[in-house]
C-alpha cells in the first residue's frame, strides 16, 4: 500500500516539474503580448489558476469536513487540514498577484472593492482555520471545531465568485477563456487553459505530501499523549 502511494506520489513529482516548465514557455513566449496592458497582463495567467485552485481547496475542505463530521473518520479531518493549508498558499498568490495587476492598470496597489475584500477576507478566515488547528491540544475537539469552520468559511467562495455580479466593482468581469467570444487569441486561451491544469496538478502533489505530514504529526502527536499518560 506504501509502495504504491510512494510510486504516485514520484511520478506526480516527476509530472509537475516539467509541466511547470513548459507552462512558462507557452506564458511567456508562446501566448502573445495584450495589446492595451502589455507584460502585466501574463499575471492572469497565475492569478486566475490560482483563484480556481484555491477555491478547489475550500471546497475539498468543506466535503471532507462533511464527510468527518459525518464518520469521524481521521483520514478525512487530515485532508481538510492539508487542503486548507494548500487554500491558504494559493489564495495568497492570489492577493499577491492581484495588487501587482492592479497597480499599472488601476493606478492604485488595493481598494475596498467587494471581490478583493470578500477575497482577503476568504483568507481570515481559512488563516483563522489554521491557527484553530494549532491551538486546540485535544485531536478530537480540534477535528470536529476545525470542521465547522471548514463548512461555514466555504460560504465566502460563492460571495467572492459572485460579487461582481452583484455589486457594481472594480474588478473585471471574468471571461470565458473557451468561447468564442472571449476576445483571447488561441494561442492565449491554449496557455490560460495549460496554466489551469498545471496548478491544477500542483494542488493535488501539494495536498497528498501535506497529508503524509499531518499523518506523521497525528502519529507523534499519539506518542506523546501515550507517554504522558505512561508517566
Amino acid at each position: 500500500m506504501n509502495g504504491a502511494r510512494n510510486r504516485i506520489d514520484r511520478g506526480l513529482i516527476l509530472l509537475v516539474g516539467p509541466a511547470m516548465v513548459l507552462n512558462l514557455f507557452l506564458i511567456f513566449y508562446h501566448a502573445p503580448v495584450e495589446r492595451t496592458m502589455g507584460l502585466v497582463q501574463k499575471i492572469f495567467y497565475f492569478h486566475v489558476p490560482a483563484a480556481w485552485v484555491a477555491f478547489l481547496a475550500f471546497f475539498v475542505v468543506f466535503i471532507a469536513s462533511i464527510a468527518y463530521l459525518a464518520s469521524r473518520r481521521a483520514s478525512y479531518d487530515r485532508l481538510a487540514e492539508a487542503s486548507a493549508a494548500v487554500g491558504v498558499l494559493f489564495c495568497t498568490l492570489v492577493l499577491v498577484t492581484g495588487p501587482i495587476w492592479a497597480k499599472p492598470v488601476w493606478g492604485i496597489w488595493w481598494t475596498w472593492d467587494a471581490r478583493l475584500t470578500s477575497t482577503l477576507v476568504l483568507w481570515f478566515l481559512y488563516v483563522g482555520y489554521l491557527l484553530l488547528r494549532s491551538y486546540v491540544p485535544d485531536a478530537a475537539r480540534r477535528a470536529t471545531l476545525s470542521a465547522v469552520l471548514g463548512i461555514v468559511g466555504f460560504l465566502d467562495v460563492p460571495i467572492v465568485y459572485l460579487s461582481i455580479r452583484w455589486w457594481r466593482t472594480q474588478h473585471p468581469s471574468p471571461v470565458f477563456a473557451g468561447g468564442e467570444g472571449s476576445g483571447l487569441d488561441p494561442r492565449m486561451r491554449a496557455a490560460f487553459f495549460f496554466s489551469l491544469a498545471v496548478f491544477t496538478l500542483l494542488f493535488v502533489v501539494l495536498v497528498r505530501l501535506r497529508m503524509r505530514l499531518c499523518e506523521a504529526e497525528g502519529r507523534a502527536e499519539a506518542l506523546l499523549d501515550e507517554r504522558r499518560r505512561s508517566l
